[in-house]
């Protein structure tokens, strides 16, 4: 495996640097992430500089890429300070290049032209997490008509869409078969109008979060909410394994965003640990300081190896159950440990506002729980590896 940088990757990752400059800087970060507000100055950035489609196909307005480009453009943004939320939700709509109707994919797109989201998706409930079997929302046809019911929880952005992806069980289907996987639909579901005024049966309520400060996470409601049949998304009874097209991809996205975190607060420490002097010296020409540095350092090298081989594998369509899980899991834990420990090297001040390591903290803590929680990635991958092993 290469992983040399083509000169096109170079002259990318150039190019995100200066948006990222320009755009980009910590104290507009710092405004939006205390007044919780989406930086759209700088997403509007990356929409008139072609990041927002980078690698949707062209048919769609996009410019395609590879896995490992993509993984590349996400880890510069987040080494560059971008909140690791902001950037990388383009691969999800996979769901809809994949299984939208032409009318649906317009609509979506649309949205997408305009810097926002293509629409969120409504799968995670109150009682169904990790067990996404035990999803409860339903649809019923009645009278011509279908009419969804239930909540969905952790809908990123619900506020800023337009457009949900919803999954949810026949009405009609038998309680003792809850967890048939088969008996799951997609459905496209308008939360509002053009004047942004919510659908009828539609409630969204924002969770205030420790972190993730400049986007929001709601909780929905849909009680006898209306829909048509033009609105099933791909086959009725296949919802599940829709919404799953695109998962290893997410959670590798995930990894490289971590990454570039632990890279931003690394390098932040490793600078400070040059500059700042205490008893007569800068403290990292201390030995416990220099052991930091190093640990540092050796978990953002291993997390770039299981991010890059597993690009690698994408790309040339090699299977990667068991690397996207291992990666999620390794990632997500080393990058919290590499932004803890950085802030530790920073002292007093890295707990402070002023310092963004205490943002990048805050934000990194979540990937141990989104996109598949630590321990449903160790259940996927344990179960896969034995596998290997069986006779």
């Amino acid at each position: 495996m290469d992983f040399k940088l083509t000169e096109e990757q170079e002259l990318l990752l150039e190019s995100v640097d200066e948006v990222c400059e320009r755009f980009g800087t910590e104290q507009y970060f710092k405004e939006c992430d205390e007044k919780h507000v989406w930086p759209k100055e700088f997403t509007d950035a990356l929409l008139e500089n072609g990041f927002q489609s980078l690698g949707l196909d062209e048919q769609y307005g996009g410019t395609p890429v590879d896995t490992q480009t993509l993984m590349l453009v996400a880890e510069r943004m987040c080494k560059n300070g971008v909140p690791i939320y902001i950037y990388g939700n383009l691969c999800a709509l996979k769901d809809m290049t994949e299984y939208g109707s032409d009318e649906q994919k317009e609509q979506c797109f649309a949205e997408v032209a305009k810097g926002n989201p293509g629409f969120v998706l409504g799968f995670t409930e109150p009682g169904a997490g990790s067990d996404s079997s035990a999803l409860a929302s339903t649809y019923t046809r009645r009278d011509g008509k279908v009419y969804l019911n239930g909540s969905k929880s952790f809908m990123t952005n619900a506020v800023n869409s337009k457009y949900m992806l919803c999954v949810a069980r026949n009405s009609e289907d038998d309680a003792s078969l809850r967890e048939n996987r088969s008996k799951f639909s997609m459905w496209w579901v308008p939360l509002r109008d053009d004047e942004g005024n919510l659908t009828p049966g539609i409630s969204i309520e924002p969770l205030e979060k420790i972190g993730w400060n400049m986007g929001n996470t709601c909780e929905l409601h849909m009680e006898e909410v209306e829909l048509e049949e033009k609105d099933l998304v791909g086959t009725e009874g296949n919802g599940f394994m829709q919404a799953m097209v695109n998962f290893e991809v997410e959670r590798l996205i995930a990894c490289a965003q971590s990454l570039g975190a632990a890279e931003c607060a690394f390098e932040d420490a490793t600078h400070y640990a040059t500059q700042r002097i205490q008893f007569g010296k800068p403290i990292g020409k201390n030995q416990l300081i220099q052991e930091h540095i190093t640990e540092m350092y050796m978990k953002i090298e291993n997390m770039r190896n299981w991010v890059y081989k597993t690009a690698w594998k994408i790309d040339n369509g090699e299977p990667v159950q068991i690397d996207s899980a291992v990666a999620k899991l390794y990632c997500g834990r080393a990058a919290f440990e590499v932004i803890d420990t950085a802030l530790q090297v920073m002292g007093g001040i890295g707990y402070t506002k002023d310092c963004r390591i205490s943002r990048l903290w805050r934000d990194q803590r979540v990937y141990r729980i989104g996109a598949g929680t630590d321990e449903i990635m160790i259940h996927i991958a344990g179960r896969a590896i034995q596998k290997l092993y069986q006779d």
